[in-house]
C-alpha cells in the first residue's frame, strides 16, 4: 500500500475501503505515507481515518508535518490528536507550538493532565524533566503479586510501559519490579521480597545525553527520574533516550562539518536553501580568514618554492595527509567524550597512545612516500634526489606526529574549558595542522637544501 493507492480511494469516494485499508498498515507505515502527502491531500487523508487510527499515525508524523498540521484543526482535532500520545510526546509538541495552541489544548484537557502538562513545559530545555513522562505503573511493597498485576491491568493501558514496575512508599522511590519477576513469582510472594531495592535513577535537572548514556550504560528500558527532594516524578523510556542521541550525535556531526546546529531546522529535505545556507556560512567565513596563517607560511617561504619549484608539487599531499591524521585522532575523541570512554584526565593516556601510533604511521606513510619519490623522479633530479626524499618523508613523519598530538589534545582541552570537543574537530585541526606542516616543511626544505632565507 502507498500513497498513490490510498489517494486513489479518496478521489474515488472509496471511504470504507480507505479505512479498512489504512487499520491494517502499522501506525508508522501509515505516518510515512501521510508525510509524503501535500499539505491539502494530507489533512483530508488523516480526517477520513478512523479516530483510533488517526491518533496513532499522528505520534508517529514527521514533526515538522505534525506542527502544520495542527494549524488547520479544530479544537476537537487537535484533542484527539493528542489524547493517545504519551505526556512526554505531548509535551515535545507542545513545547514547538505557538502559544495560542498550547493555550488552547490546556484549556480543553482535564485538570489532572493539564497539571502534568504544565509542570513538563517548566522543566529547563534539554533536562531529564523535559523528556520524561509521569505515566508509570506505582506499585507497594506490602502487594503481593496477584494484587500488583491486577493493578498492573487497571493502570497498565494509560502507562507508558508496563515490562518495568516502580514500587514506590509515600511518593519515595523504594525498589523496582519486572513484569518478568512478577511472572515468574509465586502468586502470594510479596512485592518486598522480589523487588531490586539497589536502585539506579537521575535526577530532573540532570542533562538529557547524560540519562540517555545512563540508560546505555547499564542497558535500561527505563530510567527512573526523581526530584530534587527524591521523590519519584516520571520516568524516561528507551524510545526517548533513543530520541536524544540521536540529536546529540547529529550536532556533533555538523559541529565537526563546521555547520552551526539549528533547533529550528527539520529534516534535510524539509529545511529550505536558506535555512542550510545560514548554518554553513558562517563557519566557512572562519576557516576561510583562519587559512591566512597558512598563506602568510606560504608567502614567507616563497623564496624556497622559487628556487626548487618541485616542493610545491608536495604540499597538498603533506597537508592532506596532516589533515587526515588529525581528523582520525579528533573524531575518537569526540567519540570516547561522548560515550564516557575518555576523560579530560585521561591527559597523559591519550598523549602516550596518540604518539605511539603517530610513531608508527608515520614511519609508515614516510617510507612509502619516499620511495614513490624515488621511483618517479630519480631520472628528472639524479642529484637533488635523496633530498627531496629526505626532505619530504622526514616533513611527513613530523606532521603526522603534529597532527595526532592537535588531534587527541584539542577535544579534551575543549572538554576541559566547559566548551563542546566537536566544535575542536575537523575544521580548526585541518587549519592548524596545515600550517604547522608547511611550516615543518619549508624549515626542513631551506636547511638541506641550504636556500636563503
Amino acid at each position: 500500500m502507498d500513497k498513490q493507492n490510498l489517494l486513489e480511494m479518496i478521489f474515488r469516494k472509496k471511504y470504507e475501503e480507505y479505512r479498512e485499508a489504512t487499520e491494517e498498515l502499522q501506525p508508522a507505515d501509515l505516518a510515512r505515507i501521510l508525510d509524503q502527502m501535500d499539505k491539502n491531500n494530507r489533512l483530508v487523508a488523516f480526517r477520513l481515518l478512523k479516530k483510533d487510527v488517526a491518533t496513532e499515525a499522528f505520534a508517529y508524523m514527521d514533526p515538522d508535518i505534525r506542527m502544520d498540521m495542527v494549524e488547520g484543526f479544530t479544537d476537537a482535532e487537535l484533542m484527539r490528536a493528542l489524547e493517545r500520545m504519551s505526556l512526554d510526546d505531548a509535551t515535545d509538541l507542545l513545547e514547538d507550538m505557538p502559544a495560542s495552541v498550547v493555550k488552547r489544548v490546556l484549556a480543553q484537557s482535564d485538570p489532572k493532565t493539564r497539571e502534568s502538562l504544565n509542570r513538563l513545559l517548566h522543566y529547563p530545555e534539554d533536562s531529564a524533566g523535559s523528556i520524561m513522562t509521569p505515566e508509570y505503573v506505582r506499585l507497594r511493597s506490602t502487594q503481593t503479586v496477584t494484587e500488583a498485576l491486577n493493578t498492573i491491568r487497571q493502570v497498565g493501558n494509560k502507562a507508558e510501559t508496563v515490562y518495568t514496575c516502580f514500587v514506590v512508599l509515600r511518593s519515595r522511590l523504594v525498589g523496582v519490579v519486572s513484569a518478568k519477576d512478577l511472572l515468574l513469582a509465586n502468586p502470594d510472594d510479596k512485592i518486598a521480597d522480589i523487588m531490586d531495592d539497589n536502585i539506579i535513577f537521575c535526577r530532573v535537572t540532570d542533562d538529557q545525553e547524560y540519562v540517555s548514556r545512563e540508560m546505555q550504560r547499564y542497558g535500561f528500558m527505563t530510567m527512573p527520574i526523581v526530584d530534587n527532594e527524591g521523590m519519584m516524578v516520571g520516568i524516561v523510556t528507551m524510545d526517548d533516550a533513543v530520541d536524544v542521541l540521536t540529536e546529540e550525535s547529529t550536532e556533533d556531526m555538523q559541529k565537526m562539518a563546521a555547520i552551526l546546529p539549528d533547533d529550528d531546522a527539520g529534516s534535510y529535505f524539509n529545511t529550505s536553501v536558506w535555512v542550510h545556507a545560514k548554518q554553513r556560512i558562517p563557519w566557512l567565513l572562519i576557516l576561510m580568514l583562519s587559512a591566512t596563517f597558512t598563506g602568510l607560511v606560504t608567502q614567507h617561504y616563497e623564496a624556497a618554492f622559487t628556487a626548487l619549484p618541485l616542493l610545491v608539487s608536495f604540499m597538498p599531499m603533506l597537508m592532506d595527509t596532516g589533515g587526515n591524521c588529525g581528523n582520525q585522532s579528533s573524531t575518537l575523541m569526540v567519540r570516547g567524550l561522548a560515550l564516557g570512554e575518555v576523560s579530560t584526565g585521561d591527559f597523559l593516556k591519550v598523549l602516550r597512545k596518540e604518539l605511539g601510533v603517530a610513531l608508527i604511521v608515520g614511519s609508515v606513510l614516510g617510507v612509502v612516500n619516499g620511495l614513490r619519490i624515488f621511483i618517479m623522479y630519480r631520472s628528472s633530479y639524479p642529484n637533488d634526489i635523496v633530498n627531496y626524499v629526505l626532505v619530504v618523508s622526514i616533513s611527513l613523519f613530523f606532521a603526522i606526529i603534529l597532527a595526532k598530538f592537535v588531534g587527541g589534545m584539542l577535544p579534551l582541552l575543549a572538554k576541559r574549558l566547559g566548551a563542546d570537543p566537536a566544535i575542536m574537530a575537523t575544521p580548526f585541526i585541518t587549519t592548524i595542522v596545515d600550517a604547522g606542516a608547511l611550516v615543518i616543511y619549508f624549515t626542513l626544505a631551506s636547511w638541506m637544501f641550504q636556500l636563503p632565507k
